[in-house]
This record gives structure tokens, C-alpha cells and sequence, in this order.
């Protein structure tokens, strides 16, 4: 059962959590974290792309000339693919690209990827952050305080005092407990918990 040292926002011991081991130390199998991180990066794309096809391409009504006596092939459009100024052929057309994982798998990529930051020793758990009024100059500070440079920090609710000082530095990224998601867990090295966030993570992913 893993048991983490809870600090405050200057890095100073005030505690210890123990983190239930259903949800922190569960065995890592890459395959899973891949298929689930494609599948929220696939549901990401807009799949806007699009090609004129022969029934999208102006022009190309009439048929350019006779049949028979020109001594040329036949041809039936000036739209024709095999024409400059054509149609394409077979090009791309908006889609969607999402595709479905079972919500179970999902969670239990979640616990593994969490499960991964706990072993490797770069989960930290805080007892809060308080700022006094929205600064990035403060948050930033708070920053220093604990080490960090980039991290994805999890609150157990909104903060906007904290969003909005956080918003401007790059490479930092916040989010509620319940937006939480495995691109963003493994997309950063260091993962930054609000003591309530990492209980509300527990309770709901038991």
C-alpha cells in the first residue's frame, strides 16, 4: 500500500496519504494506455479535410467535343480526373475518426497511468494552494517553491483564482478531478494532486 507525504505550497512536510493500492498500484500494460491514448487524440480531430470530387467541380457540363471524326479520344468532361484542372480521384472527405473503447478499459487505463506516476516517484500530493488574488506572479512563485517547471496540476473543484493565475504559464496545465484523463497524465512528467482532488480521484475510480 503506497503511502505519499502530503506537502503544503512552500514544500514543507504536514502529512502523509495512504493511496488505496485498487487504484495506485496497478500492474502497467502499454498496450492499453496506447489504444486509449489514440482514442482520445483520434476524437480530437476535426476531420475537416476535404477534395472536389467529379459531383463538386464547377463546370465540366458539356462534352468538350464529338465522339467520332477528330481523330482525338473520346472525352465526355473537362472536369475528368485525367484533365488539368480536374476532378480528384478517391481523395479525402470529412470524417470523423473517433472510435469506441469500452469505459472499462478506459478507468483502468487511468489507474495504470496514475499507478505509473506513484511508482515512478513523480505523483506529489499537496495539501492545497492559496493565493490571495489572481497573479501569475504569485502562482509562479508557488511553482518555484515546489520545484516545478512543467506539471499537471488536479483540484478537487474550480478554483478561479487558481485557473487564472495558472493560465499563462506554459507548460502548466489545471485540471478538475473529474476532467482527468490518461493523454494528460502521461503527457506530463510531474502530476501534481490536491489532497481532496486525489481522494475524490480514489472514491471514484474504486
Amino acid at each position: 500500500m503506497a503511502v505519499l507525504k502530503i506537502y503544503d505550497q512552500e514544500k514543507k512536510e504536514v502529512g502523509e496519504l495512504t493511496l488505496a493500492p485498487e487504484v495506485f498500484e496497478v500492474a502497467v500494460k502499454p498496450e492499453i494506455l496506447n489504444l486509449v491514448v489514440r482514442a482520445q487524440r483520434a476524437s480530437q480531430r476535426a476531420g475537416t479535410h476535404a477534395t472536389r470530387n467529379r459531383a463538386l467541380i464547377r463546370g465540366g457540363g458539356a462534352k468538350p467535343w464529338r465522339q467520332k471524326g477528330t481523330g482525338r479520344a473520346r472525352a465526355g468532361s473537362m472536369r475528368s480526373p485525367l484533365w488539368r484542372g480536374g476532378a480528384t480521384v478517391f481523395g479525402p472527405q470529412p470524417r470523423s475518426y473517433e472510435f469506441k473503447v469500452n469505459k472499462k478499459v478506459r478507468r483502468l487505463a487511468l489507474r495504470m497511468a496514475l499507478s505509473a506516476r506513484v511508482a515512478e516517484g513523480n505523483m506529489t500530493v499537496l495539501k492545497g494552494i492559496e493565493l490571495k488574488e489572481a497573479k501569475t506572479k504569485a502562482f509562479a512563485q508557488v511553482l518555484t517553491s515546489l520545484g516545478l517547471k512543467k506539471a499537471l496540476i488536479v483540484t478537487a473543484d474550480e478554483d478561479k483564482v487558481l485557473s487564472l493565475s495558472a493560465r499563462n504559464i506554459p507548460g502548466v496545465t489545471l485540471l478538475q478531478h473529474d476532467q482527468l484523463n490518461v493523454y494528460d497524465v502521461l503527457r506530463y512528467d510531474q502530476l501534481i494532486m490536491l489532497e481532496d482532488a486525489a481522494k475524490s480521484v480514489e472514491e471514484r475510480l474504486k
